[in-house]
């Protein structure tokens, strides 16, 4: 395995020294290095992958520079657009190096989500015309870096270094943690305790949809009340307020994470021009990718009540006790007008033994579309 150190100091020596994208669990132990040894300046962890390739495509545009986006290959979809109509060399020609995490890699198991991903990445990078890499775990990586610096550079082109499981070796990201009363989990359990038997929940992909599928599990329930979002980061907003819009005598909660959030926060805009009576939108807000390898995200550091205030959402609560957060869900249920956001600031984190859905994406599926024909 390569250490982070190694492989990050060589990138500088090839004149990469600036990185933005979104975290990836693959690579978070580069993200971490990066995270705890790069200024806000050269490390920025951004809404979503597309933004990253912007901010590359600027640095380069003021420095002459090239940039670095990392992400998880489920992020190359959110990089078609700037790849083809802005980096690519019949527009701008603007070399980004990608370094991209290779989940669902076939013949390597992995959760449901990364399987059609892990098929397609290399071969969605070959219809874009990127050359690419897989880097070598033990091998010569250090001769791979400097060929794409030289493609690169030579050519003015997008180059990718694709990234299997166990290529980087162990580093603990050394940020600060924000200690608040309750664990992610603990809130969880909360709402979901206090939701009336009539209402359903869209929980978003990563720890909230396996805590909330443990909860049940543990209560002997049934989990045909609840859309456990295993894939599409970002958009379990958009699935909730699509069921909202067509089942109004029942009440919608959205379970997102801060991170999540922010990837796609326009949602939020067409969630209040809807303005669906029946629609709870609860965000767990750590202020990490808490599901990647805890990378700190800008949660914390903005105001996500008032920005659903300012979009045109009915009410919007901020908590962070639990007595704080029953007392909020009282006023809640007692008939509210929606669309309601309800931010719960939350500690990073999760139990090492936390398991995942025993039932597939499709059972899932098919038992919350029974529960909504009553």
């Amino acid at each position: 395995m390569i250490p982070p150190k190694d492989f990050i100091n060589y990138l500088g020596e090839n004149g990469i020294d600036f990185f933005a994208g979104v975290p990836d669990s693959l690579l978070k132990n580069i993200c971490a290095y990066i995270a705890d040894t790069q200024d806000g300046n050269h490390n920025i962890i951004t809404a979503n992958e597309g933004g990253a390739i912007g901010l590359a495509a600027g640095y380069h545009l003021a420095t002459g520079r090239i940039g670095c986006v990392y992400m998880q290959n489920s992020g190359e979809g959110n990089i078609i657009n700037p790849l083809a109509s802005l980096t690519d060399k019949d527009v701008y020609g603007i070399p980004v190096l990608l370094i991209i995490g290779w989940r669902g890699k076939p013949g390597v198991h992995d959760e449901p989500q990364h399987v059609k991903q892990g098929k397609v990445t290399l071969s969605l990078l070959e219809t874009m015309g990127i050359s690419y890499a897989v880097l070598e775990k033990d091998g010569d990586w250090k001769r791979q870096v400097s060929e794409a610096v030289r493609h690169m550079a030579g050519t003015g082109e997008v180059y990718a270094l694709v990234i299997e499981k166990d290529t980087f070796e162990p580093y603990a990201l050394e940020g600060p943690r924000a200690d608040f009363e309750m664990s992610r989990e603990e809130a969880i359990q909360t709402v979901a305790g206090s939701i009336p038997d009539s209402d359903a929940i869209v929980s978003t992909t990563g720890m909230i949809s396996r805590e909330l599928f443990e909860y049940r599990a543990a209560r002997e329930e049934g989990h045909e009340k609840d859309f456990l979002t295993v894939g599409s980061m970002g958009h379990a907003s958009q699935i909730a307020l699509g069921i909202a819009l067509q089942k109004p005598e029942r009440r919608i909660w959205c379970f997102d994470g801060d991170g999540a959030l922010i990837m796609h926060m326009g949602s939020m805009a067409i969630i209040a021009e809807k303005a669906p009576k029946n629609y709870v939108h609860v965000v767990f807000n750590n202020g990490a990718h808490d599901s990647v390898g805890g990378q700190p995200t800008v949660g914390l550091d903005i105001d996500i009540p008032a920005i659903a205030m300012a979009v045109g959402y009915k009410q919007a609560y901020s908590v962070m006790t639990k007595s704080g957060l029953q007392e909020v869900l009282s006023e809640i249920l007692k008939d509210s007008e929606g669309p309601v956001l309800l931010e719960i600031k939350v500690r990073k984190g999760n139990r090492k033994d936390l398991g995942r859905p025993t039932t597939t994406p499709t059972q899932n599926k098919e038992a919350l579309m029974d529960y909504l024909k009553d």
